[in-house]
């Protein structure tokens, strides 16, 4: 698939982020000496200084922290209107994504909304987008 979304160069620090979408599972570096998560992934860990870091599964879940609707084609073929959004994970205040929600008009978009990871492929690159949880 072509897509007009600049993918990531992978690296042995990224490579498990951004390709842990291929059995449906996102995944972030985590301390395994004080439980911290890390993203973006790093050699140490900003809570303890450990190096002990493993990539492990998240729930998925997360909540809409902030949104923008981009309405401006800035790179041709990319079809607008589309939402921009932080979303905070559950597993730990301040683990956030920068993302697009998908799957619901951009006006239905809000701040505080429940959302789930959902996987775009293109190439060996998964990438995380959100999409509401249904109640």
């Amino acid at each position: 698939m072509t897509s007009f979304r600049p993918l990531p160069q992978l690296n042995e620090l990224n490579r498990p982020f951004w390709t842990s979408g291929a059995d449906g599972q996102l995944r972030m570096q985590r301390c395994r000496s004080c439980g911290h998560w890390l993203h973006p992934a790093g050699v140490i860990c900003s809570e303890c200084l450990s190096r002990d870091l493993a990539a492990e599964a998240l729930t998925g879940l997360a909540t809409v922290e902030a949104v923008t609707i981009n309405y401006q084609p800035w790179t041709p073929g990319v079809p607008v209107p589309y939402v921009v959004a932080i979303v905070g994970l559950d597993e730990q205040k301040g683990l956030n994504l920068t993302t697009n929600i998908i799957g619901i008009p951009v006006e239905d978009v809000h701040i505080g909304q429940r959302v789930k990871v959902v996987f775009e492929q293109i190439e060996e690159v998964y990438l995380p987008l959100f999409t509401p949880v249904e109640n």
